[in-house]
This record gives C-alpha cells, structure tokens and sequence, in this order.
C-alpha cells in the first residue's frame, strides 16, 4: 500500500513540473537575439528597466493586424512600456516585415519595436505558440506578469500593463 501511495504521489509531483511552462507568472524574460526592420540585433539587454508588452504576431494575421490596429488607437495609455513585437524568417521575408511597419505607421511610436527571430523560432519555442498573435506583459523587474494565448481585446492589455508592476495580471 505504502509503494502505491509512493507511486502516485511521484506521478503527481512529475505532473505539476511539467504542467510550468515558461508563462507561468514571474518567469523571466526570454534570452532572445532578434533583428530589428533597422539590420540592428537586440536582445533583452536593450530594455531599460520598463515595462515590456511582448507580441507574437504573423504580418500576414488578420488577428494580429486587428491587435496592431487597436493598439495604435491607444498607445498613448501604454505609457512607459516597451512594446517588442516578434515575427520569424529569413532575410528574404523582411520585407514583409517591413511592409507592415509601413501600413500601419509604426515607425512613428519610438516605443513600439518590430523584429525577426529568423528562423530560430527560439521564441515560438519558448512559449510554445500555437496561434498567433501571443501577447505577454512583463513588469519592469523583467519579470512576467500576465500572458494572452489567444487575441486578447486591447482593453484587457492595457489593464495587463498598468497592473504589471502592482502584482495583478
């Protein structure tokens, strides 16, 4: 009786370590290595100590271009937040990166970054993203405070940033 307990207890404590994926709150910010619309690399060395909104997205995703959109009509509630948004390729496809720089104007909001992993896909991998666009909101500490898996309404986002640094997702 006592090895059955014993077994189920270990299959229950393998169970909960696996259920931990790297967007449970507090994880850490990625090590990434992206390249910027600019030829310019970045990694989170970068940040300044804000608070980082990190978009998963596709150029061609009408979710994502959606998320864009309302973004832009309100990025003045993001504040001080760094808005990193990731795509993968190769150099080939950069210039579809670059295209939807250009449709939706971005280059205009100095905290609003748009790269590439390439084909790396370290990020999509990290996260293991299925859909796109992923949105996750870290605190100024570099530390997560809320993840979206699925296109979140830009309101639930805004609320994701303010209360990043108080605890609250």
């Amino acid at each position: 009786m006592k090895k059955l307990i014993l077994l189920f207890s270990l299959i229950i404590v393998a169970g909960c370590t696996r259920a931990q994926t790297n967007d449970t709150p507090g994880s850490a910010i990625p090590q990434y290595k992206i390249l910027t619309t600019d030829s310019n690399w970045v990694t989170p060395a970068n940040l300044k100590h804000k608070r980082m909104v990190l978009i998963y997205f596709a150029p061609d995703c009408p979710h994502c271009q959606h998320l864009t959109m309302d973004m832009r009509q309100k990025i003045r509630q993001f504040g001080d937040a760094q808005i990193l948004m990731i795509t993968w390729s190769n150099n080939y496809d950069i210039r579809a990166i670059k295209n939807f720089v250009r449709d939706f104007d971005l280059k205009k909001h100095p905290n609003i970054q748009v790269a590439t992993e390439g084909y790396t896909y370290f990020i999509q991998k990290y996260f293991k993203i299925e859909t796109t666009p992923y949105v996750a909101v870290y605190n100024s500490k570099g530390k997560l405070s809320k993840a979206f898996r699925k296109q979140p309404e830009i309101e639930d986002v805004l609320k994701a940033v303010k209360n990043a640094d108080k605890g609250k997702g």
